[in-house]
């Protein structure tokens, strides 16, 4: 029977090869459009959630505030200041919390070389930061460590970009540097990384030396703010609870007063910027399934004037003692086959153009890390696919239920 069936099909490309080249060719066109969005939108999609993880993952910063609640006979008003002891406090009453790091930050510190002179964000803080902001060190360098802090060395961990700035073609680690007029000497630079999420500016940008050599240098009473890091994201509602029990407890303030301390849930954010970029993925694979809609419509239509056309034969075959079913699957064999050839054209066309845009180096474009980074996965080849066998099916069911229910006699009088 499939043999059959191939040699008809066959033969009637033979015949409407312009008609046939058309119906593909609206496929072709249709799959490489759902192709492209799906594959520029899986792209778009990784290089946001990236660029949010770029600043951290799934963590809480904690900032002091100022209380508007009157709380055991205190006035509102009233300042919230957080301390270095906060953070070991925190780790050992709160058991959703995993680890953390404080901050103390300083604003426009000039760092200076032999040559070369910058101004720049500076955070004071401990080794659990290069974890909880993905700040990881390059080749060849390392970030701070435990012994920096507990001896209070006077070393400095460089974003890639101000260690650009300042050892222009050259490595910056092992290098000796003035920060504020203090001798430091680069033991480490940042991974290029993307982010788009901030805290205070990029962390390419950015100035690191251990928390207690800052406070040692200036003298800071109260942290920047704290970061800790919950063992799951399912324990962060919790944790934020207790992490307000606790510091309500220690400054007098009602835990449920949110001025009292600032808390960035950075998993919320990161949680948004998934439905975001997924919802964005979505609106462009509508797009596509739509235009490859119109191709289907056209399937249909060229295969109702197949019918048509054919209408004698029709009527030849079922006199001839074929039944209603070998009639329907003659077309809807048909139909299947143009949808499926023109789909296969159309997959390999978009991937080729997907790998090779891929292919192409961004030269430290941002605009670029974002833009072109298709990414092409088996989910989206495996959806582009059952869409077709579905217009395919659908596109040949109704012409070919008309062309079944055609009565002999009719079909052979037909002119």
């Amino acid at each position: 029977m499939w043999k059959i069936l191939l040699e008809e099909f066959w033969g009637d490309l033979k015949t409407q090869k312009t008609r046939a080249l058309l119906t593909m060719f609206a496929i072709t066109w249709g799959t490489i459009s759902v192709v492209l969005l799906l594959s520029f939108g899986e792209g778009l999609k990784r290089a946001i959630v990236n660029g949010t993880l770029g600043m951290g993952g799934e963590m809480l910063l904690l900032y002091g505030g100022q209380t508007s609640l009157v709380h055991e006979g205190l006035p509102r008003g009233r300042p919230v200041r957080l301390r270095e002891e906060d953070l070991p406090l925190l780790l050992r009453s709160v058991s959703e919390l995993e680890t953390g790091s404080v901050s103390y930050g300083r604003g426009g510190t000039r760092l200076k070389t032999d040559a070369l002179s910058t101004t720049t964000m500076m955070e004071g803080v401990d080794p659990a930061f290069e974890d909880l902001r993905n700040t990881y060190a390059a080749a060849g360098g390392r970030f701070l460590n435990a012994r920096d802090v507990a001896e209070r060395r006077r070393v400095v961990f460089l974003g890639d970009s101000i260690a650009k700035r300042l050892f222009p073609g050259e490595s910056a680690v092992g290098k000796s540097l003035l920060l504020d007029g203090v001798p430091f000497t680069v033991v480490g630079t940042m991974q290029k990384k993307v982010q788009t999420s901030m805290n205070n500016g990029p962390d390419a940008d950015r100035a690191l030396i251990p928390s207690s050599t800052f406070r040692a240098i200036y003298g800071n009473r109260y942290v920047g703010h704290i970061i800790v890091l919950p063992r799951s994201a399912a324990q962060a509602e919790r944790a934020q609870a207790g992490i307000r029990e606790v510091m309500g407890r220690k400054y007098g303030f009602d835990p449920a007063d949110r001025r009292a301390m600032e808390v960035w849930d950075h998993a919320e954010d990161l949680r948004m910027t998934r439905l975001i970029s997924g919802g964005i993925q979505i609106f462009l694979g509508v797009v596509g399934g739509l235009t490859l809609l119109v191709a289907g419509v056209g399937v249909a239509n060229v295969m109702y004037v197949v019918v048509r056309e054919r209408t004698r034969e029709i009527g030849v075959k079922r006199a001839l003692g074929a039944r209603r079913r070998h009639i329907m699957g003659q077309f809807v064999f048909e139909a299947l086959t143009l949808a499926l050839a023109g789909g296969l054209a159309g997959l390999v066309v978009a991937a080729a153009v997907v790998f090779g845009v891929d292919a192409i180096p961004d030269g430290g474009n941002e605009a670029l890390q974002f833009i072109a980074n298709p990414k092409l996965s088996w989910s989206i080849a495996f959806v582009t696919v059952g869409i077709l066998v579905a217009i395919g099916l659908f596109a040949g069911l109704f012409p070919a239920r008309r062309a079944a229910r055609l009565d002999p006699v009719e079909s052979l009088r037909y002119e």
